[in-house]
This record gives C-alpha cells, sequence and structure tokens, in this order.
C-alpha cells in the first residue's frame, strides 16, 4: 500500500505566527490552526492559542501575503473560548485544534474542533456563514450499529482529529452524505485513573487509527444540527510505517485530485505518557495518502516516508518537541500552502506541490 514514489511534496516556506510578546493567551504557544476565507476573499488563520495551564482558545488572525507566500497574521482577537459546560471540566478546559472545511452544498463554513471537558478530548462542532459568527452544534454522537464488523459504541471514547470531506459522498450503502474523518482512542486513564485500555473486541489493530463515518445530506437538510450525529463507522488506515507506529491522525480536510483524495495527516512515533497533554517523549511527522474518489474509506496509496519531518530548529524545540503537525491548506495564487503546527508553539507553512 505504502509508495516510494508519492506524487505529492511539502516544501517549507517559513514561520507564519509564533507566540506574542506579553500575551497571555499565548504563554503556552500558537499552534495547529484551520483557516477560513472571509466574504470577500480575505484568508484567516484560525490558530489555537495556548495560555497558563493549557488552557486553549481559538483565535482569528487575517493572513499577510507577500509574492504569493503567506508570511505573518494580524491578529483579530478570540474567535471561541471554553465557555460552554461540555468545554471545560475541574481541572481542565480548552477548544483545541480546529479544522475548518468549506461545504458548498450547504453553504457554510463546518468547524470540527476538540471540546477538552468533564470527559476529557470530545470532538465537538460548530458552523458559519462567514469567518466570524460560529453557531456550536455541541458535542459529536456516535449511533450504534449492532451488525457493523467492528462491535464498538465510539460514544464512549475520547476522539480528535476531526475533519469533514468538502463534497458530498455516498456512504458504503449508496447512500448520499457528507463524511467525516475522526481518531478514537480506547485510553480513559485521563478521566479514570487506573483504568487499562478498553479497545473494542475485533479490531485488527489497537493503536489509534483513522476513521470515517457519514451524514446522509436529507437528514442534515432538514435539520444542520444532524451534522453532529455520525453513524456507518469503519477504520480507513491503522499505523503503517516506522514513522507512524504509535499512532497517526487525519490533518486538513481532503482535497481532490485526479487521483482520488489526497490527505495530509500526521504520524507519531514515541512514548506517550498518560495524564500528560505536553508530551516530551513523541516525534510528529507530515505524511500523506491518496483515498479512492467513490470509497474513501478506501486507501489507494501512501506515502511510505513522511513528507515533512521536524528537522528545524522552530520543529524540534518547544511546548512539545519534535512535532510537525499539518491542519489546514489553503490555495494562494494558483499555490497550494500548507498551515502547520511546529513543537506545539509556532505554526509554520509549506507549500504543497506535485512531483
Amino acid at each position: 500500500m505504502t509508495s516510494p514514489t508519492f506524487p505529492f511534496a511539502l516544501t517549507r516556506a517559513g514561520v507564519i505566527m509564533s507566540p506574542e510578546p506579553g500575551n497571555e493567551l499565548e504563554a503556552e504557544g500558537v499552534l495547529n490552526p484551520a483557516t477560513v476565507r472571509g466574504a470577500d476573499g480575505t484568508l484567516y488563520l484560525l490558530p489555537r492559542l495556548v495560555a497558563a495551564q493549557n488552557v486553549s482558545r481559538i483565535g482569528l488572525a487575517e493572513i499577510k501575503v507577500a509574492d504569493g507566500v503567506p508570511v505573518s497574521v494580524a491578529r483579530e482577537g478570540v474567535l471561541m473560548a471554553p465557555d460552554r459546560s461540555w468545554e471545560h471540566g475541574a481541572q481542565n478546559a480548552g477548544v483545541e485544534d480546529p479544522r475548518v472545511t468549506f461545504i458548498p452544498e450547504l453553504g457554510l463554513n463546518v468547524m470540527t474542533y476538540v471540546a477538552y471537558g468533564p470527559l476529557g478530548p470530545r470532538t465537538a462542532l460548530a458552523v458559519s456563514e462567514d469567518e466570524r459568527s460560529w453557531r456550536r452544534l455541541g458535542p459529536v454522537s456516535f449511533a450504534y450499529d449492532d451488525d457493523a464488523e467492528i462491535d464498538v459504541d465510539l460514544g464512549l471514547y475520547p476522539n480528535k482529529d476531526a475533519v469533514f470531506f468538502p463534497e458530498v459522498v455516498r456512504d458504503p450503502e449508496g447512500v448520499p452524505s457528507f463524511a467525516v474523518l475522526h481518531r478514537p482512542v480506547w485510553d480513559l486513564q485521563d478521566v479514570r485513573p487506573g483504568e487499562v485500555p478498553m479497545p473494542p473486541a475485533g479490531l485488527p489493530d489497537e493503536r489509534p487509527s483513522i476513521w470515517i463515518s457519514f451524514i446522509p445530506v436529507e437528514d442534515v437538510r432538514k435539520d444542520v444540527k444532524a451534522l453532529a450525529r455520525w453513524s456507518k463507522h469503519r477504520v480507513v488506515a491503522w499505523p503503517e510505517a516506522a514513522f507512524e507506529q504509535t499512532k497517526i491522525g487525519s490533518g486538513p480536510a481532503p482535497i481532490r485530485v485526479d487521483e482520488g483524495w489526497l490527505l495530509l495527516y500526521h504520524g507519531v512515533t514515541g512514548q506517550l505518557v498518560h495524564g500528560v497533554a505536553q508530551q516530551k517523549n513523541v516525534n510528529y511527522s507530515a505524511a500523506a495518502m491518496i483515498l479512492d474518489a467513490e470509497e474513501p474509506w478506501r486507501v489507494t496509496s501512501r506515502t511510505s516516508e513522511p513528507l515533512l519531518s521536524a528537522d528545524t530548529e522552530d520543529e524540534r524545540d518547544g511546548i512539545v518537541p519534535n512535532v510537525v503537525f499539518p491542519t489546514a491548506i489553503e490555495e494562494v495564487d494558483g499555490t497550494l500552502f500548507v498551515f502547520y503546527g511546529m513543537a506545539d508553539s509556532k505554526i509554520g507553512v509549506a507549500k504543497l506541490e506535485r512531483v
């Protein structure tokens, strides 16, 4: 499945955002942004802003471009804060790692983000017709299917790295649907100390992997809140290569290419320490796979090596060392650029090109 001659490459273009000196909301870094376009075409960055004690907010900043390359931002304040009951717990709080997909079928920007609340990290949704006015749809719920190959209630587990496809697809039963990628984990120790991991029975690989779920288009036309009710879950990809032996997770919204759907993702090696949000013994790299155009739960090719590893000082040294974490793709003057977190401290940009 892996390909040594993958048809796309990433080339660094620089650092676009660093923590602002003296800004308490950015004391522990700016990272893992979404992007969104305003009605006038202006491109905005939605960075995760991390204050002391790992409390995250989502900011808004206009992206400045020079000679066709995103080079800096102009901050416009906080877009979302953890001010809903399910976005904060007794000793934790945060709205984290947004991804935004514009879905023309709905005329909406659909944001997935991590609500770090009473039961740990849970995927949540918000929608907007512009870049500023976001309506929360709440935490995601997962339908249970007693006939599924894997017997699991995904509602019992933490979930991250969710992102919607931009186009309507057909689910495995042929129903026109909105599709979303996500990444459940089976370890509950953050919310139940001492609990052993409880992966579902029949799972071929217990490591955190990329899953896909679906929402029928007709359900969303009746009520947009249906976007937060996911069903027909199945695994898309497990860790395979040496650079992703610990876990994998989706990055930006998939984009249509001649070969199918291009999905950038992150692969992780190293040791995860329970109960620690800011890991020190892991290594995150950016990789990619091609998903089948008609059956997006099927991988047709995959990188055998990372497209981008933590090789620069900005990517190696930070709150969490050795992290390249892609979360957004945008076209600027005919060129695709990827926005990514650097060592959980800064935000970088890289050019995405066909090779």
